[in-house]
């Protein structure tokens, strides 16, 4: 079947681009929230248990109620969410430093997981519609998710650095201007009822809902989300002390961890353009079992390399499982998107506790252990899946689509 090309308009690539540079400006306070841990723990001397909480806090909420906004998104359009759940996003983490209240913290970073959780099933779909389904331009609105993650220690690191806890209220900034580029971007993206509010555009014609294969997909990136949130949450401290760096080495570990995820994020997607998804997605689950095996077990400035690795490796397939998730689902990918993006990836953070209590009683070289592990489930949860049966669909390539700023890696898919 001839494909079609759709979407390398002036206005298509425009669109992207502000989806991402949107995406980048609400999952900063993601990755805000795991940059926050150390300086808890040095000016409110809380323990590895407690530190883990905030990260708990964060996570559950928008854990819970992920799929809620999922199948809101899947009856209709709710475009406003795109930038009020943004400055929610923004609001938390900026209040989370005021005061010394340990209640009142675990309340401000349960907003943001709130909005966190209300922005992407709708940005997912925004994204999907103006990128006519290409999972390089979903590659591409991933990546400002992922850079969003890289700024975090960094933005954290500036601010809590020179004016300590209580200068939390400005890292509002970035959600003032996010959501000035969501509303940039539905205006450029022009997505039929995404300005009007009306029913979404989300039930398919064609394709039938795969629950079997969005469910061992969902499984491994759980896996993932529990590795990847578990050493956020702690690798600052980890690297900090297996380097003998201190703070400065674990600020560059973590940076290293997300800053891997835009650069994965991208390859990803090339990589899927002529290998298929699920190849490289089970490929890279193998790959980070390696990796998290040397991030945990080898010492000194080595321990930077594998950082990199992991990083590659969680993040390789990141886009991958929203666009599967999506082509699994074609009839509710708003689900999907909540589920893949959103759920599946936070739900980490439920783990976090563990992992606190576990490096309290022991070591956290032994509380980071099991993660080793986790990778390997997650491929033995893919080694059986196949790519979605969808008209048009040949070998995971694309039917048809385009995404900034190299149109070239979207050339049409031939069947």
């Amino acid at each position: 079947m001839p494909t079609t090309q759709t979407s390398r308009t002036p206005s298509g690539r425009r669109s992207i681009t502000l989806l991402s540079l949107g995406h980048a400006c609400v999952d900063v306070y993601q990755g805000a929230v795991a940059a926050l841990v150390p300086f808890f723990v040095s000016e409110r001397a809380y323990t590895y248990a407690a530190a883990s909480g905030i990260v708990l806090a964060a996570s559950l909420l928008s854990s819970v109620v992920q799929p809620l906004f999922g199948a809101l998104v899947d009856k209709w359009a709710m475009p406003w969410l795109l930038p009020v759940s943004t400055l929610l996003s923004g609001a938390g983490v900026a209040l989370a430093g005021v005061g010394g209240s340990y209640a009142l913290t675990l309340a401000a970073v349960a907003a943001s997981g709130v909005g966190i959780a209300a922005y992407h099933p709708e940005a997912a779909r925004v994204a999907r519609d103006a990128g006519r389904g290409s999972h390089t331009a979903m590659g591409w609105f991933s990546l400002g998710g992922n850079i969003g993650f890289a700024a975090a220690p960094l933005m954290v690191s500036a601010v809590i650095a020179t004016g300590g806890l209580h200068a939390s209220p400005l890292l509002v900034v970035p959600a003032l201007a996010g959501a000035a580029l969501c509303l940039a971007a539905l205006r450029s993206a022009r997505v039929p009822d995404a300005a009007s509010g009306g029913p979404a555009r989300t039930k398919r014609a064609a394709g039938r809902d795969d629950w079997a294969s969005f469910t061992k997909l969902s499984g491994a990136v759980v896996c993932r989300s529990i590795v990847f949130v578990g050493l956020g949450a702690f690798i600052s401290l980890y690297a900090g002390r297996r380097t003998g760096g201190g703070d400065v080495a674990g600020t560059a570990a973590l940076f290293v961890l997300y800053l891997g995820g835009a650069v994965g994020t991208v390859a990803g997607g090339r990589l899927a353009t002529r290998y298929g998804r699920i190849p490289v997605v089970q490929w890279s689950y193998a790959l980070s079992v390696l990796a998290v095996a040397g991030v945990v077990l080898v010492p000194g400035p080595l321990l930077y390399l594998f950082v990199a690795l992991t990083s590659a490796g969680l993040y390789v397939p990141f886009s991958l499982h929203i666009t599967l998730g999506q082509d699994y689902l074609p009839r509710r990918v708003g689900t999907a998107g909540g589920v893949t993006l959103g759920l599946a990836v936070s739900v980490g953070g439920v783990a976090t506790p563990v992992i606190g209590a576990v490096a309290d009683a022991a070591t956290l070289q032994a509380a980071l252990a099991p993660l080793i592990a986790l990778p390997a489930v997650g491929w033995l949860l893919l080694r059986t899946l196949k790519e979605p049966e969808l008209p048009g669909a040949v070998s995971g390539q694309e039917t048809a689509a385009a995404a900034p700023p190299d149109p070239a890696a979207d050339a049409p898919a031939r069947s």
